[in-house]
């Protein structure tokens, strides 16, 4: 009796839209909504803290920083260790990781306890995002991939949403520890994540689960007739260097990644810098506390919908094109934010920054991960994002030095837009990838000419 084989990758990408799929999609977009969230407590907590504990600004910006530099950490370290033992238990740890510490630190009395707490918990933070990228990436049918991975991602930016709701709501009256305390919520959903989100399909056919895998193929494609001895296998391309980040440079990957980094660090360094500190921006402008959390509301909004029609425009057109305008249209609306506008076009240029800083960064997620060979996807999203975090560790100490400098705050935001300026340049010269197939088949082909000029010597 012969062996039906079955190939992994060719089914998700041809596969109907499904509930699992959608699923997936809001399991990860829950556990990515903490993780936004997290980012705007630090614009919400920065000015209460300089009160508090007497902080300057550069020392509030440095404090804001200790959880980025975890997360620079975390993205390399579990990104790469995904690769190995699987992207469903280091998301536990990671999420673990960042709720415990978070909620931890709205008990810190001084500034050297919440960095370290902070620290501890942007290790969780910063290696959860690439596992949760790639996880989704990964079940998503190929027509709508960009649509799926930024709808997840728009999580992120209703975190900051949420973060300015509740800011606005609760800190008058409860202080800035409110704000750490509900961050740890996700300790309490980790049984029913752990119970509905799925391993990596990929992993499971790697390690020979193939119960599972067969489980998990026959919910995101119902019309596939698996026989129990259906071999499965992956358009899986060795990567020389196998998880390492030297396999990020090999196969004409080199320059392209490079400018990823570039990217990466750019936005992301706009980024932290809007999310610490774009109320005390807005205050320095001349605007009160509650209004500028308003405007870090809007920012979020704006955010929303410029990751998720970005997305739907990725699948259109292309990531690239979609990236740069975004990164383009930030960068004029940050320097059109230091003249005087009225109230509705203030909010409207905020509103296309946080669709800049923010839609533009989730649309990068979206490009690497579809970028690079499964066998080294979560390595080169998590040292993407880790290189990042060194552009989020700069951001926040560089406003808070141009603040503490009392310039014209034109200047100010006009800092803030020339990097993704040079993310919008970096991104144009990124070469377009080979899929897979074109590499394995590509491989094939030498194989069989090496093969025939044996034959013939």
């Amino acid at each position: 009796m012969s062996t039906s084989t079955v190939n992994v990758n060719n089914v998700v990408d041809n596969a109907k839209f499904t509930k699992s799929h959608l699923s997936i999609m809001l399991w990860c977009l829950i556990l990515i909504l903490f993780d936004g969230y997290d980012l705007a407590i630090n614009g919400v907590a920065l000015p209460l803290l300089m009160k508090d504990w007497g902080l300057t600004a550069v020392q509030a910006g440095m404090l804001a920083s200790t959880a980025l530099a975890g997360m620079m950490f975390g993205a390399m370290m579990f990104g790469t260790l995904a690769d190995r033992i699987g992207r469903k238990k280091v998301i536990m740890i990671c999420v673990f990781l960042f709720s415990t510490f978070t909620f931890a630190g709205g008990f810190a009395t001084n500034p050297t306890e919440f960095g370290v707490l902070r620290f501890i918990a942007g290790l969780g933070i910063g290696g959860v995002l690439p596992n949760l990228v790639a996880l989704t990436s990964e079940y998503a049918p190929k027509r709508l991939r960009s649509t799926l991975v930024t709808t997840m991602f728009s999580g992120y930016a209703m975190g900051g949403i949420m973060a300015a709701l509740f800011g606005s709501w609760f800190t008058a009256d409860h202080g800035w520890q409110i704000m750490f305390f509900i961050a740890g919520i996700p300790l309490l959903l980790l049984p029913l994540a752990w119970k509905f989100l799925p391993e990596s399909l990929t992993f499971l056919v790697k390690v020979e689960r193939t119960a599972e895998a067969r489980q998990m193929i026959q919910k995101i494609a119902p019309e596939q007739n698996l026989s129990s001895t259906a071999k499965l296998e992956l358009t899986e391309v060795v990567v020389p260097g196998g998880t390492s980040v030297k396999a990020l440079y090999k196969q004409g990957r080199g320059l392209s990644t490079a400018l990823f980094w570039l990217c990466f660090f750019m936005c992301l360094l706009t980024l932290y810098a809007l999310g610490s500190w774009l109320p005390k921006l807005m205050m320095a402008a001349g605007y009160s506390l509650g209004s500028s959390l308003t405007f870090l509301l809007a920012m979020n909004i704006g955010a929303v919908i410029g990751t998720v029609g970005g997305g739907i425009l990725a699948d259109k057109f292309h990531l690239k094109p979609v990236i740069i305008t975004l990164c383009l249209a930030g960068a004029v609306a940050l320097s059109l934010l230091g003249f005087n506008s009225p109230q509705p076009v203030i909010y409207l240029l905020v509103a296309v920054a946080g669709a800049s800083a923010i839609g533009s960064q989730i649309l990068l997620y979206s490009y690497v991960a579809q970028y690079y060979p499964l066998s080294v996807r979560s390595t080169g999203i998590g040292w993407a994002s880790a290189v990042g975090r060194t552009g989020a560790i700069v951001g926040p100490i560089l406003i808070g030095y141009l603040l503490s400098q009392e310039l014209p705050h034109q200047i100010n935001f006009m800092a803030v837009g020339i990097p993704v300026v040079i993310a919008a340049i970096a991104v144009f010269f990124i070469r377009k990838a080979q899929t897979d197939e074109e590499v394995a088949a590509e491989a094939e082909a030498q194989r069989k000419t090496l093969k025939a000029q044996r034959s013939y010597s």
